[in-house]
């Protein structure tokens, strides 16, 4: 403590030992020190006292479409990371598509690195991509420091980012095992989606039956087994299907390195609710029936599922038309994941303790970054922010910070209001005003 610069207390602390009343000691942009509230400040150290408000880590936030450079106009790093500073996210993952060139060879990556150095408001790291012609690129993409490799099982919606078949799918986890990487994968099998039908139109029930179940059910065992033969390390993205569950569950009894992540939109908005023509709420794979909700939230109490993370995937206010064929598929959501699943949780019985487990410590551990983010302890990154937990506020889309500010949750009204986002130890985020941006750019081996 004596050599503290900065002293943040608060009667509610979230820290890896539960909830307490703290201090904690800041110096060099890390946390060196978790005290009593009442621990003497040094003389010339600075000092905040949040009362009540509660001290979080910092959310992190794996799964983000930033589109920066290529399709700025959709999105980029600059709002993305106003966006996510305003949600409390004090990191994020970018993901390799959506963005051109896409981030599936090294000269990618540093496109993408350049691009993003003067325009981070928080930390940003980069996933790579698994293309069918890109095997020779993977291992120096992870040696150049991606997190790890993202595929698509079905077509992505983009043409410069290809699916890969089982063949494919093979060769490129063979490869990835061999380095010890690990594969993040879009499960949904095409053969069940192309048998499914294809109505098209205004109706929400007709999008829901075009992207069955079963196509996630298949496609998450057919990678289970790809990863039992090869023992390599897999994450399933955006798990929208209870009925995949049981196979997880089994495959992480059976000593499968699998995780799997799902999403505030799947846990807190129901197909039910959906307006037909409303393509706000589209996604792939889909939002699907209250009853299956109630089962991701159950997974998530029981540790089936490992982590919640945004999968905020904006377009430009045009490409989301009513009909559901031909919407943009995606949901914008950093600004507010963390209110959104608070308010759910909460009414679940669930505590804020639940809430940074899932979307900042284990994010954290899955990003290989579990040693400096996610958590408020000594030797980690001062990364936190300041969450009144009763607040409601109702949903504006104009003041959210997303370059095209088309949302599911307009006009919803949630519980939590993030007062303030701390980066390293400097205030980047209070009461709607942002600092110049002081974000660095994160690799596996940094």
């Amino acid at each position: 403590m004596s050599e503290a610069e900065l002293v943040l207390r608060s009667t509610r602390v979230i820290t890896p030992e539960g909830t307490r009343a703290a201090s904690v000691a800041v110096a060099a942009g890390k946390i060196t020190a978790v005290l009593p509230y009442d621990a003497e400040v040094p003389s010339g150290a600075r000092s905040e006292d949040f009362g009540d408000d509660v001290l979080l880590p910092g959310l992190v936030d794996t799964h983000v479409h930033v589109n920066d450079p290529g399709r700025t106009e959709w999105e980029g790093f600059w709002t993305a990371t106003r966006a996510a500073a305003a949600g409390g996210i004090t990191t994020l993952i970018d993901m390799p598509l959506n963005s051109l060139p896409p981030t599936t060879t090294v000269a990618g990556l540093r496109t993408k690195q350049d691009v993003a150095r003067s325009r981070a408001h928080i930390d940003v790291g980069f996933w790579g991509g698994a293309l069918p012609d890109n095997v020779k690129d993977l291992q120096p993409l992870h040696e150049a420091g991606v997190f790890g490799f993202k595929a698509f099982l079905s077509p992505s919606g983009v043409e410069e980012f290809p699916e890969l078949d089982q063949d494919q799918l093979a060769r490129s986890l063979a490869e990835i095992a061999g380095f010890g990487g690990l594969l993040i994968v879009h499960a949904e099998d095409p053969h069940h989606l192309a048998a499914a039908p294809q109505t098209g139109g205004r109706r929400y029930a007709d999008f829901l039956a075009s992207r069955p179940r079963d196509a996630e059910d298949t496609a998450v065992e057919s990678l289970v087994a790809q990863a039992k033969r090869l023992d390599a390390r897999v994450h399933v993205l955006h798990l929208s299907s209870s009925d995949a569950l049981p196979i997880v569950a089994a495959a992480k009894a059976d000593g499968v390195r699998l995780t799997v992540e799902t999403c505030p939109h799947y846990l807190t908005l129901t197909a039910e609710e959906v307006p037909d023509g409303a393509s706000e709420f589209k996604c792939c794979p889909p939002i699907r029936e209250a009853a299956n909700q109630d089962l991701l939230w159950r997974a998530l109490a029981d540790g089936t599922i490992d982590c919640v993370v945004t999968d905020h995937s904006p377009s430009t206010a045009d490409l989301k038309t009513e009909d559901f064929a031909t919407a943009w598929g995606g949901i914008s959501g950093l600004q507010l994941s963390l209110s959104a699943v608070w308010t759910e949780a909460r009414g679940r019985g669930h505590g804020l303790e639940d809430v940074v487990r899932w979307m900042s410590a284990r994010t954290a551990a899955l990003a290989g970054l579990g040693d400096r983010k996610g958590a408020i302890a000594p030797g980690h990154d001062a990364d936190f922010a300041v969450f009144a937990p009763d607040e409601t506020f109702t949903v504006d889309p104009a003041a959210l910070q997303h370059r095209n500010r088309v949302t599911a949750y307009a006009g919803r009204t949630l519980r939590g209001v993030v007062r303030s986002t701390w980066l390293r130890g400097e205030r980047v985020f209070a009461d709607g005003e942002f600092t110049d941006p002081r974000g660095q750019l994160l690799t596996r081996t940094s």
